[in-house]
């Protein structure tokens, strides 16, 4: 395996490069804190770490790079909205590969929630292919609401060598109000 230091990010950008019309805007919003020199946001991202690759690659073509992206991640950033379940191509095959194979955890990032309690109460959002391996017990992740302190909390804390707890595992009370979330 590849040397690991990358956060993948993962989202469903339904075929558009339209920012308004897909999950794309939160991709962008997540380089926009790292870039930002007064907010004290980092991660090493993984899509940056390997060539780009345009939408008119070929299927093969992209998904190698997808791979190479994937291998050198330490975790995954899933970043889940109303429409990231219906996507039935990438985020599945990202999903399935970065749990089955790289073996790394899946930070799942709710949009519009402001905290995360009661993840299972959010299964309708999922995809299928998160559903069934937290089902199965086979995916280690952390569910989070898409806010800043917390995604980079979750970053910075997990990885392939320290994993959440369980398929289901959330933060505290405590840790929202840390993260200045009001809940």
């Amino acid at each position: 395996m590849a040397y690991r230091n990358g956060t993948y990010i993962a989202f469903h950008a339904g075929g558009t490069d339209d920012p308004t019309a897909s999950d794309i805007k939160y991709y962008r919003i997540l380089k926009a804190w790292h870039e930002h020199d007064k907010i004290e946001f980092r991660f090493i991202n993984s899509h940056e770490k390997v060539g780009a690759v345009r939408d008119s690659s070929k299927r093969e073509t992209l998904r190698r790079s997808l791979v190479e992206r994937l291998n050198n991640s330490r975790n995954m950033v899933l970043i889940i909205g109303p429409t990231t379940k219906l996507d039935t191509d990438w985020v599945p095959f990202e999903i399935g590969y970065a749990v089955d194979v790289c073996k790394i955890p899946i930070i799942a990032a709710y949009t519009g929630y402001n905290a995360i309690m009661r993840p299972q109460e959010l299964s309708s959002l999922w995809p299928a292919a998160f559903a069934s391996r937290i089902q199965n017990g086979s995916v280690r992740s952390i569910h989070i609401p898409f806010k800043q302190n917390a995604i980079d909390d979750a970053i910075n804390q997990f990885d392939h060598e320290n994993l959440p707890l369980n398929s289901l595992w959330f933060y505290s009370l405590e840790a929202h109000r840390s993260f200045g979330i009001s809940v």
